[in-house]
This record gives structure tokens, C-alpha cells and sequence, in this order.
């Protein structure tokens, strides 16, 4: 559960609507709610997964695998459980 609230349920506005189903097709049939606390804000929401899936899926010399300790690290040290 997020400490922020956010927009759930339904109806949403079609903006929030077409932003949550993006993040659906990007984690499997979820809006995690580290993505949810942005709903207010829906242009913030897709600016929010662009970055993401910048930072973790287009070419790097990094892996993938080490973005995502590097992702787990960071959230440890912010007691940060997503």
C-alpha cells in the first residue's frame, strides 16, 4: 500500500486510463503502486515509464541484470521495498 494516494478503480480519465495499460503490457497485468502514486498526474505517470524503460531495457554497457541489482541496491539503501 502507497502512502500517496492515488486514482484507482473506476471510471478513470482516458489519459490515466491509457497510461495504466501501458504499464499493464510492461509488467504483466499490473500498475505497481510505486507507478500509481503518479495518477494524479498522468503526463508525469508516462514520463515516469519512458525514463524506466530507458534506463532498463535500450542498449547499455551495462546488463540488464546489473541495472537491476544496481535498482536493488539503491532501494535497500532508500528502505525502499519496490
Amino acid at each position: 500500500m502507497a502512502f500517496i494516494s492515488y486514482a484507482d478503480g473506476e471510471p478513470l480519465d482516458p489519459k490515466l486510463a491509457a497510461v495504466y495499460e501501458s504499464a499493464r503490457q510492461m509488467t504483466g497485468g499490473v500498475v505497481p503502486n510505486a507507478l500509481r502514486v503518479h495518477s494524479h498526474r498522468p503526463a508525469a505517470l508516462a514520463a515516469h515509464m519512458g525514463l524506466y524503460k530507458t534506463l532498463m531495457f535500450e542498449r547499455s554497457a551495462l546488463s540488464r541484470a546489473q541495472r537491476e541489482m544496481i535498482a536493488v541496491v539503491v532501494s535497500q539503501i532508500n528502505r525502499c521495498h519496490y
